[in-house]
């Protein structure tokens, strides 16, 4: 059954909050109302869209006691009928709790695992990925840090992306990726393995966490560019280190104020990460499902080059276009732990 007193209530805090907005409200106010306003949007047009339904079958039953109407009604009934377990399963899954950090930018994080060269190589090939998933949906994506090896492979990546709903999606990606290959360097056509790490936090605003002075012990240094080329000579890189937790942070801009800002950018989303883990690591005592999580330690997915094939582990999925994903095609992917994540917090909820 449907909280039908529930339903109410969203609709009339909705109800208020479009008279809020069109009354030219405070504006030390205007910003969390909208922001509330624009979070129950969704849920109150599967609101509409299911009382619409049952309206409409009411209607038709009235027919059916009208000859000249009948058998229109019979025509109509079974259709509108078979539409409410959808209707009713959008409206749940609209109910279900909200990811505060889901409207969130993001802080992707990237570097080599197993694997030697090849694995940075690799690296390298989910960035390119991801920047061209990031093209694909219109988000912006900044590099904030990157290290090359001479190979042209990645040592090490931190960006920003910002967009519409970027953490919804990407939070999913965070884990272990592992792929099997013939490298390039390999002459005698062996099939390796290797893996790249992928972190993506949410982006902390300075109310979110607060970190005082003395925490902190920041030092400057001498900034190079990728392969250590493009030598900048002034001593603007920025390296933080928050001292409680040892969590170390660089970034190496051409400005130094630039940098601190950075680094401090990058450490609120690591700490605000690790909370947001805590909690999670308590929930999850209860619940069997992980998906979402960000356990960077946890092998997600396998990337097969010979087979053309892609193997999500946490979901058993298994796509044979590996090439198209590699350009950028993640949707069906990410659309695919989104769905088994909602019918986990489904089950969990009504069970």
């Amino acid at each position: 059954m449907l909280p039908t007193d529930r339903l109410r209530q969203i609709t009339e805090r909705f109800e208020y909050l479009e008279a809020q907005l069109n009354s030219a409200p405070d504006p030390d106010k205007i910003a969390g109302i909208s922001r509330e306003y624009a979070e129950l949007k969704p849920v109150v047009v599967q609101i509409a869209a299911y009382d619409q339904l049952q309206a409409d079958i009411a209607e038709a039953e009235a027919m059916l006691a009208d000859p000249e109407m009948r058998e229109l009604a019979e025509d109509e009934l079974p259709r509108l009928r078979a539409a409410v377990p959808a209707a009713e399963q959008a409206l749940r899954i609209a109910l279900l709790p909200k990811d505060a950090a889901d409207a969130r930018p993001a802080m992707i994080e990237i570097r080599p695992g197993t694997g030697g060269d090849e694995a940075a190589l690799f690296a390298a090939d989910l960035l390119r990925m991801y920047q061209r998933y990031c093209e694909n949906r219109g988000w912006r994506m900044e590099i904030i840090d990157h290290q090359s090896t001479e190979l042209g492979g990645l040592k090490e990546l931190t960006a920003r992306i910002e967009g519409e709903n970027v953490f919804a999606r990407l939070k999913y990606e965070s884990g272990v990726h592992r792929v099997q290959r013939v490298p390039e360097t390999e002459s005698g056509g062996r099939i390796h393995t290797s893996a790249a790490t992928v972190a993506v936090l949410p982006e902390a605003e300075e109310v979110d966490i607060a970190i005082p002075a003395t925490d902190l012990r920041i030092d400057t240094m001498r900034a190079s560019g990728a392969g250590g080329q493009h030598v900048n000579t002034t001593d603007s890189a920025v390296r933080i280190t928050h001292l409680p937790t040892g969590l170390m942070v660089t970034s190496s801009e051409k400005s130094q104020h630039r940098n601190r800002e950075i680094a401090m950018q990058v450490l609120r989303a690591r700490l605000y990460d690790m909370e947001r883990q805590k909690v999670a690591d308590e929930r999850a005592a209860d619940r069997k499902s992980q998906i979402g999580s960000g356990d960077r330690s946890e092998r997600i997915r396998t990337y097969n080059f010979p087979q053309g094939r892609l193997t999500d582990h946490r979901i058993n999925l298994t796509l044979y276009k590996l090439d198209a994903v590699m350009h950028g095609d993640l949707d069906d992917i990410i659309d695919a732990l989104v769905e088994d994540d909602q019918a986990s917090m489904l089950a969990e909820m009504e069970g």
